[in-house]
């Protein structure tokens, strides 16, 4: 039998605190719903060491030593009664300690309990899970959220981190078990404990978005180690439009093919304000290298993994750049738009052939001179390309007989900031460690030393995946812990030095497999955590970077610190399955978003979620362009070199590079969260957020892939690609989740428009829903607007915006209703501006000038407004009735 409540310690509670929502009797989890709304079972059988203390009990407000904002504390005091951590002592010191806390129970009368998970499928990435019993749970699970509708409520399981240990949610094992195990490790043999009290955290309340900020405030005022996005300040990249380099160039990125790619898209009215040159740019070789030069010939992402950093500043490619000599240079002397592609398919071939003699090898008896002939005919053909490219180059970007100035990475971004002086924002790719094999030894004057990586149990169960493959056989070239910040603000002045912003930091959980001799993952993350905020704040104005590969709770409840504020909510964009799965163009996308929307539930309280870059041209851009445009998280491609859809580009982007960006970050909707929208046959994922008047909803059908938890690999389900249905209602968006939105909860009537039909409907709250019907991998996006009535003539009025842009909501700044019967509308950007008006208006003015408009019997109100240049873009219409 399960001991009572713990009590020890604890801080004295008024008479007026309020009961804990949370029991554990007689081997029972349970919890009571608020208001006499009943009570439910959620684990049976918890074993004697398990241990439940209410937060109230835990947390002494008064004694806080950190530096939690008082309102924070207030909120978490004032939801204390329905937290409380669930923990368990173990029977020897131990380094891991998976305990079993119960068997989760059945939601009654025979029901089976409905959660929904986020788990780890790979080292860096996580997706959703949902399920009915124990069992359903995957290994390495960052939270369950469980349906109690014997209370009308929800309730939250959250792994959490104690002291030098971090944990995580396991089923049991076997087909019959519905055991829940919490698992704690310190990632060394060395660190080891037996009180875990304090491992994990419940949290119970009625609306599912509200319980998981509550849940992780009180984790951030409990642990004091992290912060909530609210106590931080975002980029200015959340708002602006940007261009990587990856998918254009992968490894050969250099500063002619960088140019060439900004210049396209700002000679084409969608200028980037931002540009990341990823993987590629940096100084890394191999071991068996020459130690002072450039690892030769990598292009493909992998060929890098086992390299490692050996100087701080840029590779030789941009080393060689000269102050001026793009500016001097003729665009018809550029290298040929289609080089880097052709680069990167001579590449391929190489691998494939390479993949060949490895499968041959393996099976036996084949001849294998063949497959060494051929791989060195094609290896000799990349190279003459390679040296074809570095002829151009040299001759681009090296001294054109002019002399002085600058020269190599600060001489490059220089130029390019005279060249497109909007461009706001350069930042660059670099890995958690250095480079993917972290630093060379003996190449710097930090200590780094080559350590083996291991991989904990827990991983066992992981998707295979070549970069983890590729580490293990290198290993990691660690910069001694105390050193961290050293590293970062070496890295980091230089390129502060030479006009970079901000860095993408990828490659981050890599610090798990190196621990064990470093005091354990929670030790050794802490010290690179800090060494990394230190230098942000110091280099790059305390918010330039982007965290990627990062998707594990021990990232955020470690480095999510107040200097990051973005970070990827999904794993990378793939425009094709590199599994060789023909259909893969079609199923990854939706996979992709369903991890971006699911993980956004709880990333989102630290960071803003970001969903990652695409490509215009791919044959479900117009999917992916559809789910950033309200996502709330900034907006980028990864287009290459003349493959652009700039029709589609100037529905997400503004003519001057900004995005007309939602105010929250995109969640699913509620009757989304305890399903699976990927191969269930029949749920639609729905996604809500809010602009400053309405609100929107994207549905996805995203049917056609996801996890199986046989193979252990993310694969597709062609059964499941097929049209699905749904239905939208204005409650699908949470208005309440802001203070400021949440007066439109009440409104009477709203007004909706559909992106795809570009119809117009009226609906009450009492209205049926809007049914609808989407084909594989496509989209709907409906914005809700709410309906006022104005003036004498009782005209019904809603200002919908701009139908040319994807989230025509996010377009209209500000509405007035005057008196008089006017209504002001400031709308931002260029095109078709509509409204729903029941009454066609007397006239209409576009910034002080009468000006034409069309109105329908049905209430569609449309009016053309050009681009103001002089305004920031904003036309200033008024209706007059």
């Amino acid at each position: 039998m399960a001991p009572p409540n713990e009590s020890k310690d604890t801080p004295k509670q008024t008479s007026t605190a309020k009961a804990n929502v949370f029991s554990l009797h007689d081997g029972n989890l349970t919890v009571a719903g608020g208001g006499g709304g009943g009570e439910a079972v959620l684990l049976t059988g918890v074993p004697e060491n398990v241990t439940l203390t209410p937060f109230a009990s835990a947390f002494d407000p008064s004694s806080s030593c950190d530096d939690a904002p008082p309102e924070l504390v207030k909120q978490a005091m004032a939801a204390a009664h329905r937290g409380a951590f669930l923990g368990f002592t173990a029977p020897a010191a131990t380094d891991r300690a998976p305990c079993r806390v119960g068997q989760l129970a059945g939601a009654g009368a025979g029901a089976r309990r409905r959660f929904l998970s986020v788990f780890r499928f790979k080292t860096w990435w996580s997706t959703m899970w949902a399920g009915e019993r124990g069992g359903d749970l995957q290994m390495e699970t960052q939270w369950v959220l469980l349906d109690v509708p014997e209370i009308r409520g929800y309730v939250l399981l959250l792994p959490l981190v104690q002291g030098s240990f971090r944990s995580a949610i396991f089923p049991a094992g076997g087909d019959e078990d519905d055991g829940v195990v919490v698992c704690a490790e310190s990632g060394s043999t060395a660190v080891t404990a037996t009180d875990f009290r304090r491992i994990a955290y419940v949290h119970a309340g009625d609306d599912p978005f509200r319980l998981m900020h509550e849940a992780y405030t009180a984790a951030r005022v409990h642990l004091g180690t992290f912060r909530l996005i609210q106590e931080k300040t975002l980029p200015p990249m959340a708002e602006r439009f940007g261009w990587c380099t990856w998918d254009a160039f992968y490894l050969t990125v250099d500063p002619v093919g960088v140019w060439q790619g900004v210049s396209e898209l700002a000679d084409a009215g969608v200028p980037p304000r931002f540009v990341i040159i990823d993987d590629g740019w940096q100084s890394v070789n191999r071991d068996g290298d020459p130690p002072g030069e450039d690892a030769p010939g990598l292009v493909l992402g992998g060929d890098q993994m086992t390299a490692r950093l050996y100087r701080f500043d840029e590779c030789a490619r941009f080393r060689g750049y000269r102050e001026g000599a793009l500016l001097r240079c003729r665009p018809e002397m550029f290298y040929d738009k289609s080089m880097p592609k052709v680069v990167v398919r001579k590449a391929a071939e190489v691998e494939a052939a390479r993949k060949a003699k490895k499968k041959a090898a393996a099976q036996g008896g084949a001849d294998l001179s063949l497959f060494e002939a051929k791989i060195e005919h094609l290896r000799r053909e990349l190279d003459q390309l390679l040296a074809r490219r570095d002829g151009i180059l040299a001759k681009l970007c090296g001294d054109d007989g002019h002399g002085g100035g600058e020269v190599g990475l600060k001489a490059f971004v220089k130029d390019m900031r005279r060249r497109f002086p909007g461009l706001d924002d350069v930042y660059v790719w670099q890995a958690l460690c250095g480079g993917w094999g972290g630093v060379r030894p003996g190449a710097t004057a930090l200590d780094a030393r080559v350590v083996p990586a291991r991989l904990s149990p827990g991983l066992a169960g992981t998707m295979d995946d070549l970069a983890v493959d590729r580490i293990i056989e290198g290993g990691i070239g660690l910069v001694r812990p105390d050193q961290a910040g050293e590293l970062y603000d070496s890295m980091h002045s230089y390129l502060a030095s030479a006009g970079v912003t901000g860095v993408k930091v990828d490659v981050i959980h890599t610090l798990e497999y190196v621990c064990n001799d470093h005091g354990g993952r929670v030790a050794l993350a802490k010290a690179y955590y800090d060494g990394l905020s230190t230098s942000i704040a110091n280099n790059f104005s305390g918010n330039g970077i982007i965290a990627s590969m990062q998707q594990c709770n021990d990232f955020f409840f470690l480095g999510a610190t107040r200097h990051v504020a973005m970070a990827r909510a999904g794993d990378d964009f793939w425009f094709e399955d590199p599994n060789g799965d023909a259909m893969g163009v079609y199923w990854l996308q939706g996979a992709h978003m369903v991890n971006c929307a699911y993980n956004s539930m709880w990333m989102g309280q630290f960071i803003r979620p970001d969903w990652d870059m695409f490509q215009s041209d791919h044959v479900c851009a117009a999917f992916h362009a559809a789910a950033r445009a309200v996502s709330g998280g900034p907006v980028y491609v990864s287009d290459s070199l003349g493959c652009h859809d700039f029709a589609l580009l100037r529905r997400l982007v503004f003519n001057d590079g900004t995005v007309p960006r939602c105010l929250h970050y995109a969640l699913p909707t509620r009757d989304c969260l305890f399903k699976n929208p990927l191969f269930d046959q029949e749920t639609v994922l729905k996604i809500w957020n809010l602009n400053k008047f309405g609100g929107v909803i994207g549905a996805f059908n995203c049917q056609g892939a996801g996890w199986d938890p046989t193979e252990h690999r993310v694969r597709g389900y062609p059964h499941c690609y097929k049209p699905v249905s749904g239905e939208v209602r204005p409650s699908d968006v949470e208005w309440s989740q802001r203070e400021d939105t949440s007066e439109m909860a009440n409104a009477a009537e709203y007004a909706v428009y559909m992106c795809q039909s570009e119809e117009v409907l009226l609906m009450t709250p009492q209205s049926q829903p809007i049914q609808f019907t989407l084909q594989p991998s496509s989209s709907e996006l409906f914005a809700f607007t709410p309906v006022t009535t104005v003036g004498v003539v009782g005209a019904r009025f809603a200002p919908i915006g701009l139908v040319d842009m994807l989230n025509c909501g996010g377009t209209i700044i500000d509405v007035e209703c005057r008196d008089g019967g006017e209504v002001r509308v400031k709308v931002k950007g260029a095109g078709r501006l509509l409204v729903f008006s029941s009454v066609r208006p007397q006239r209409c003015l576009v910034d002080g000038f009468e000006d034409a408009f069309e109105w329908e019997d049905g209430g569609k109100l449309m009016v053309d407004v050009s681009w103001k240049k002089d305004k920031d873009g904003v036309s200033d219409v008024v209706f007059c009735y």
